[in-house]
């Protein structure tokens, strides 16, 4: 088992920047890929970013390009999302996701076997 707990959501406001961490506890961090994944009010859970084990691989939605960035501290057994230049449709609660088989479309859902609480991001305009 692995428990995931985010933190570091909260209120900003449009342009700024915001830095979520996601601690993983109770089995050996770095031989998960991890994912972020969003889900705005009525909609569906989305595909932020992921990073391979290593950290060697990122994969980034269309959408945070250039904004987002992915990395991980398998020292420290935590990944963190930077949100820079946030827009008012970055709105979500976030997800951070461990995925142990690490194959697959990492921006597929259903690959993932663990997945954290979440933590609210709301970007004001």
């Amino acid at each position: 088992q692995v428990q995931l707990v985010e933190s570091g959501g909260g209120l900003v406001q449009a342009g700024g920047s915001l830095r979520l961490s996601c601690a993983a506890t109770g089995r050996t961090f770095s031989t998960f890929l991890m994912g972020w994944f969003r889900q705005a009010p009525g909609k569906e859970r989305e595909f932020v970013a992921a990073i391979s084990r290593g950290g060697g691989s990122i994969w980034r939605a269309d959408s945070v390009k250039g904004r987002f960035t992915i990395s991980r501290d398998n020292a420290k057994n935590t990944v963190y999302l930077q949100m820079d230049n946030l827009k008012p449709e970055d709105t979500a609660v976030y997800y951070c996701a461990a995925d142990e088989e690490a194959s697959g479309t990492v921006s597929d859902t259903g690959i993932y076997d663990y997945w954290g609480q979440g933590t609210q991001v709301t970007v004001s305009s």
